[in-house]
């Protein structure tokens, strides 16, 4: 790829959400958003998983109102954290629909992923939570856009996790 040409949207999101320990969950309350620090995990599909307390406040409100959005981002593209401009870091934003699932299957990837959350992951208020992934929209930095596909993200993410 030559020096001036944007990397592969699809691509870059896949490393992005693969790379990602953090990111914001954004909720509905009573028709107002409500954003929470959240640990993303993946499953096997490449749908987000989150490992949830029935004590939060985003819970409460995902068992109200499903519909939520994701976004979990990159390093800006300067290396100067006191100089760089936000706007550069990548991102990608996932937006659909959250439900409850069983920890069957989910587990032992999740703490691969987040070992510190074997701490408290089978404590009787803790879940797992799926999005299942409506639409995907990868930020590759200032002034760099796409809608992506969701499908195709899906299938790249637990491509790229077989490996």
């Amino acid at each position: 790829m030559a020096a001036n040409q944007d990397p592969d949207p699809l691509e870059a999101a896949v490393s992005l959400v693969l790379a990602a320990r953090s990111g914001m969950l954004a909720t509905v309350h009573e028709g107002m958003p409500h954003a929470s620090l959240v640990t993303p995990g993946l499953d096997r599909d490449g749908q987000p998983v989150l490992l949830l307390s029935a004590l939060a406040a985003h819970t409460r409100h995902l068992r109200e109102n499903p519909a939520c959005a994701l976004l979990v981002t990159g390093e800006a593209q300067s290396g100067d954290a006191q100089t760089s401009n936000p706007q550069t870091k990548p991102r990608l934003s996932l937006t659909g629909t959250a439900r409850a699932v069983p920890a069957e299957g989910l587990r032992e990837g999740y703490l691969k992923r987040h070992p510190y959350a074997a701490q408290y992951v089978d404590f009787g208020d803790f879940g797992f939570w799926k999005i299942t992934i409506r639409t995907a929209r990868f930020i590759g930095g200032f002034a760099s856009a796409s809608n992506l596909n969701t499908a195709a993200l899906q299938r790249e993410i637990s491509a790229r996790q077989c490996r």
